[in-house]
């Protein structure tokens, strides 16, 4: 029998799937099950085999074997991917979807105005938080704890999005270390008279540094809120 023909369409969700199924055999080397991918996703079990059953439909993953680990790409899922990661900087704007769990499986659902009221905007697109603040080597990410710079919109608890430096500019929000051992957060400015790091919180003094040194710039911040 001929190999059915690619689908032409493909929901953002079911994307979302095709990538994590092609990003855990690619990092462990064997098969998702129904179970992991479902916990991946933060989706039900019966959402994630709509998905799967699907997927199968369109011929991008493999038919099951009656194994566990029966959640394989077929070559023209793998084709698929290439496909679409080519054609996402030039189908929108948004961060392209990524295949390593880093929040692929959400939805930037559109814009809306922060200012006086307008319509929103619907156009549903993937969203990745790697994608935005970008992936160069050893990004990481710190929970804060303190509110010295609360002023500068960075709360207690929130978690900074941290790219790799020795050097900064001046004004920007840094991790520094003093005297070799004590980690900070605070804006960076150097000039002849040596290094300030400066608060964002009256109730906090400036730190002028003799030992300072940069380990990283602040590219975001991420937030959890609470609703009640």
């Amino acid at each position: 029998m001929p190999p059915k023909a690619m689908s032409a369409t493909i929901t953002p969700r079911q994307l979302a799937v095709l990538n994590h199924i092609a990003a855990f055999q690619s990092s462990r080397c064997y098969s998702a099950t129904i179970g992991e991918l479902a916990a991946a996703l933060n989706i039900s079990r019966p959402t994630a085999f709509e998905h799967i059953a699907a997927l199968r439909e369109k011929n991008l993953i493999a038919q099951s074997s009656g194994k566990a680990r029966c959640l394989q790409l077929t070559e023209q899922g793998r084709r698929f991917i290439a496909a679409a990661r080519r054609r996402k900087p030039q189908a929108c704007n948004a961060p392209p979807l990524t295949s390593d769990g880093d929040g692929g499986d959400w939805m930037l659902a559109g814009c809306v105005c922060a200012g006086y009221g307008i319509e929103a905007i619907e156009d549903p697109q993937p969203f990745s938080v790697g994608a935005l603040f970008g992936r160069p080597e050893g990004v990481f990410v710190l929970k804060v704890s303190g509110s010295s710079m609360k002023d500068a919109g960075i709360f207690d608890g929130d978690y900074i999005v941290c790219r790799p430096s020795d050097t900064a500019e001046n004004g920007q929000i840094v991790v520094a270390l003093l005297d070799g051992q004590n980690a900070t957060l605070k804006r960076f400015y150097k000039d002849a008279r040596g290094v300030r790091l400066q608060p964002a919180n009256d109730a906090f003094e400036p730190i002028i540094a003799d030992d300072c040194s940069v380990r990283a710039v602040v590219v975001g911040v991420i937030r959890r809120m609470d609703v009640r």
